[in-house]
């Protein structure tokens, strides 16, 4: 769908808070790597739920909880149609992708990996994806190796490859990176563990907004998103894994409805997906996250990244012209991030001196401390775009850099 034809003005009106002011000037909202913002049809079907539809779910047998069961596990449908997984049963809910990492590493990794394994990582993970697995190294006595990534920010495949062995028992990459806008090649990386059995967890949480995502096609043994970056609630997030796998995991928290049998000699757990389901979820949230999902496949996930892709390449296009700016991360495969530092100014400054225009971007070094000093830089200042996002925004901020690059030369 080309930039003209793209519906940017009638999707903008469905987010309320694009018409904020900050600061006596329009809002350009441009931090949505960090948490995209909320449609009406997401604020209005958690208004619903708590006005009309709330009771705790699967226990009740009123009509309250009847109903809001029913929306529910819709909602879990939904999730499993938007990213192709083969059962409801594959899709669990947790408050985020970094619950999700942590289930795994917790569940599954304590499960099946020992002291003289490998856990293979790249080294352009946000810190939810090297915090967990250092954390279960520490347990077994395993070992987290990390695959190198080029000047682009790209990861140098052959060099992952050629960490893979007997002992590898994980592969877990970034699908897209938060700091860089990279899109690692997963099909590859998909193909080349599985070739010695080695299963593979993709972090999802940046690519979900922005890409169609087929876990079947391709065959990832887990995918893990948070809803907050998927225009939906915060506080609630998707772990899929491939259903034996999650039969074979123990459970990771105890409690309610995450049991069949409870005595004090011994306790039975519930079948998929309710044995990973401890305790009253967040019930709102999820129907929330549904909502969200709706929305998204109305526009449609290909026309969301074509738009962006123009707008990235604008953007890039535009900031190569500023004198004194170096982006940082110039992959050949990129999502709509661009992330960028200036000669001169530290990127806390150029956060706090746009936002006085009413321009939010991000600045430092956003989870990702490793890709910071890959680079030699203490952060980095990011612009990062959404499908409700301008060419007008663009020019926004980049008249923004260049009136504060002035200031800096003046004093």
């Amino acid at each position: 769908m080309a930039l003209t034809s793209f519906p940017v003005e009638l999707i903008r009106a469905d987010f309320p808070i694009l018409a904020e002011k900050i600061r006596n000037k329009p809002l350009v909202y441009l931090d949505n790597a960090a948490s995209c913002q909320k449609p009406n049809a997401v604020i209005d079907s958690i208004s619903h739920v708590y006005r009309h539809e709330y009771a705790n779910i699967h226990r009740g047998v009123h009509t309250l909880s009847v109903r809001a069961t029913d929306k529910f596990e819709a909602a879990r449908e939904k999730v499993r149609g938007f990213i192709n997984a083969a059962s409801s049963k594959e899709i669990i809910f947790v408050r985020g992708a970094t619950e999700a990492i942590n289930l795994i590493a917790q569940t599954y990794g304590k499960a099946n990996i020992k002291a003289g394994d490998e856990i293979v990582i790249t080294a352009m993970e946000h810190h939810s994806n090297i915090v967990p697995w250092q954390m279960l190294c520490e347990q077994t006595g395993a070992v987290l190796k990390v695959a190198s990534m080029n000047i682009q920010g790209e990861l140098l495949y052959n060099e992952f490859a050629s960490l893979l062995n007997n002992k590898t028992r994980l592969v877990a990459v970034a699908h897209m990176s938060n700091a860089l806008g990279t899109i690692n090649p997963v099909e590859l990386i998909i193909a080349a563990a599985h070739a010695h059995n080695i299963p593979v967890m993709l972090d999802g949480a940046q690519a979900i907004p922005h890409l169609a995502v087929d876990v079947q096609a391709l065959d990832c043994d887990f995918y893990v998103f948070s809803g907050h970056k998927l225009y939906g609630p915060s506080g609630i997030g998707v772990m899929y894994g491939k259903q034996a796998l999650l039969e074979a995991m123990p459970p990771y928290q105890g409690g309610g409805d995450m049991i069949k049998t409870v005595s004090f000699e011994k306790s039975t757990y519930a079948g998929l997906p309710h044995k990973f389901e401890a305790g009253t979820p967040s019930i709102a949230d999820v129907i929330g996250l549904g909502a969200a999902i709706d929305y998204l496949n109305e526009i449609g996930m290909a026309n969301i990244a074509a738009y962006e892709a123009e707008l990235l390449d604008y953007a890039t296009q535009q900031a190569k012209q500023i004198k004194g700016l170096r982006i940082i991360g110039e992959a050949g495969d990129k999502g709509a991030i661009l992330s960028f530092v200036l000669d001169r100014i530290h990127p806390h400054d150029i956060g706090t001196m746009l936002d006085s225009l009413g321009i939010a971007i991000r600045a430092g070094h956003h989870c990702a401390m490793p890709v910071m000093e890959f680079y030699g830089v203490p952060a980095t200042a990011r612009a990062s775009f959404a499908m409700y996002n301008t060419r007008q925004e663009i020019d926004v901020l980049m008249n923004g850099i260049e009136s504060l690059i002035d200031v800096f030369e003046l004093s």
